[in-house]
């Protein structure tokens, strides 16, 4: 095959009508999600800083739970341990289905979101350790917090300025942030588990199996009955991977590779399994419980978490000085955007593929400084790296805030410069000419459509 003739691969594709529609109602709500996160981390500021500080600080410390099965929790405890469960397990069946019927399905196409969410955990957590593991020991810890995406707050940013993000890079930004949740999970597992008590751990295996067995079973009058046990059962296995030692959110993603993407649909007459149904249970779920993790769960946790008296932590000179806190920002300011670049660089220097004509590199140095906005997780590992409510932790929070915010400021510029051209483009992808629903990006080209608008600038 001669090189005239050999296929040209791109590395971001806008993919399919249906998965294009699918991601768009995705990222509205994670949008609206991400604005209730601002809200809530701010007034948790306000709150912790005011004179009233001591009454936020009383309710996160409110103990609830029966102390019998040892969960008599805190309230900010159980949102780390409950409420981003709830978070976890929707980033699972999203993670799942991507596997099964998306992006992630093709090694092609995985190929760069993959090795993205990879640069973009070893080169943060590499910034980090040069700037902080020299002031002390214990500073090592926090090496993971710098590797975390939130996706909720970097589409809040986004809808702010970069409302018009073409369909390709929208969908790289998903894909990233969901490869990127499990390697944040995988992270809390491995990492930071400092005691596994391996009873509790072994029998958590017998209602997540059970879990597994009942949800996949068909939707006919079977399962009717045997529906109503999900949730007990989702519950205990939380319960027993908490007492396990292992951090609780790992049972929400544990959970979510049980359910199945395609769901078998039940013949209305006999009951009987027959053809796959277009929406799979994973996608139902998900579509069901994400509007609770994103309004819900995730501002709740950051209201509770974020709640830091400045005064508290040393003032903000010598918060600003902190190696820890340096490590963070650089962290996520510089290293997830070289890292994400740097992959993506790789994977185009390896593969032979090239971005697609009307896409510019800058484009995607924009997607990957909104890689550095971190939030929820980063609080989450560096509550776990330093324990809930010390002078460092609330350090550590400061430094996510100020990174993301740093972070956000420059994905900003980088895509205001590029405003018009992703208005242009958009325009392109919602062109139905033949006006039969699609646009005709996506199926057969309208001879009148005109050319597709390229501006690498």
């Amino acid at each position: 095959m001669t090189g005239s003739t050999r296929r040209q691969y791109h590395l971001l594709t806008r993919g399919s009508w249906a998965e294009a529609r699918r991601i768009s109602r995705i990222l509205r709500k994670e949008t609206i999600g991400g604005a209730l996160l601002l809200l809530s981390a701010l007034l948790a500021l306000a709150w912790a800083n005011s004179p009233w500080s001591d009454t936020y600080h009383s309710v996160g410390a409110h103990v609830i739970g029966p102390q019998a099965l040892h969960l008599d929790l805190s309230l900010t405890a159980w949102a780390a341990d409950g409420l981003l469960a709830i978070f976890f397990f929707v980033a699972g069946l999203e993670l799942k289905r991507e596997l099964v019927a998306g992006d992630l399905r093709d090694p092609a196409r995985a190929a760069l979101p993959v090795a993205a969410a990879l640069g973009g955990v070893i080169v943060p957590a590499g910034f980090y350790l040069l700037v902080a593991a020299g002031s002390d020991e214990n500073a090592v810890r926090g090496w993971a917090v710098p590797t975390a995406t939130d996706i909720a707050f970097a589409l809040a940013v986004l809808a702010v300025v970069g409302s018009r993000l073409p369909s390709a890079l929208r969908t790289f930004l998903l894909t990233l942030a969901v490869v990127d949740d499990l390697l944040a999970i995988a992270i809390i597992a491995l990492f930071y588990t400092d005691d596994l008590a391996m009873l509790p751990a072994s029998a958590a295996l017998l209602p997540l199996i059970a879990f597994r067995i009942l949800i996949r079973r068909c939707p006919g009058p079977g399962f009717r009955i045997a529906g109503p046990l999900l949730v007990p059962l989702a519950l205990i296995t939380w319960a027993l991977v908490h007492a396990s030692g292992l951090h609780a959110t790992v049972a929400g993603v544990l959970l979510a590779f049980c359910v199945p993407v395609h769901r078998p649909c039940a013949d209305e007459n006999t009951g009987a399994c027959s053809q796959d149904c277009e929406e799979g249970t994973a996608e139902r779920l998900e579509h069901r419980l994400r509007p609770l993790s994103a309004g819900f769960a995730v501002p709740v946790f950051a209201f509770l978490a974020a709640g830091v008296d400045l005064t508290g932590a040393g003032g903000l000179t010598q918060v600003l000085t902190d190696p820890t806190v340096l490590g963070i920002v650089v962290g996520l300011v510089l290293g997830k955007p070289i890292g994400i670049m740097a992959a993506a660089w790789l994977v185009a220097r390896f593969t032979r593929a090239t971005l697609d004509d009307e896409l510019a590199w800058i484009d995607v140095l924009g997607v990957a400084l909104l890689g550095g906005v971190g939030f929820t997780v980063s609080l989450l590992i560096g509550e776990l790296a330093f324990g809930a409510g010390t002078v460092r932790s609330d350090r550590v929070t400061v430094a996510v805030l100020l990174g993301s915010v740093l972070a956000a400021v420059l994905a900003g510029i980088v895509l205001r410069r590029r405003h018009h051209v992703h208005e242009r483009l958009q325009e392109y992808e919602s062109l139905d000419l033949d006006h039969d629903g699609v646009p005709d990006v996506y199926g057969t080209p309208s001879p009148t459509a005109g050319e597709e608008p390229s501006d690498r600038s």
